[in-house]
């Protein structure tokens, strides 16, 4: 468990709007072999990715009020390809998940 939180803290840094919880990963996300770090560290900083500007306002509202937030992000996989993933932290802060769209 301490080195989950030690990582926690590695990945978020000290620019957070919001606890990341318990970290989770499909295994489709899992299978992409990505560094995540750097797209946890958005989500957790309010950078909401690929989002439309309504629901990059539904998020922005949601940190104040404790609902679910949804970030979504186009990462590398090739040299010419991407895959959008979705990271998903639970109302309560108590998990955050990282996903492929049709794993949901």
């Amino acid at each position: 468990l301490a080195e989950e939180n030690d990582r926690e803290e590695q990945v978020v840094g000290s620019h957070t709007l919001f606890a990341l919880g318990h970290l989770v990963m499909t295994p489709g996300a899992a299978a992409l072999d990505v560094d995540f770090a750097p797209y946890l560290a958005r989500h957790a900083a309010g950078d909401w990715g690929v989002l439309d500007a309504f629901d990059c306002r539904q998020n922005d509202t949601a940190v104040r009020s404790g609902d679910r937030l949804l970030s979504a992000y186009d990462v590398p996989v090739g040299k010419e390809e991407t895959e959008r993933i979705w990271i998903i932290t639970e109302a309560d802060r108590s998990a955050t998940t990282i996903l492929l769209p049709h794993e949901y």
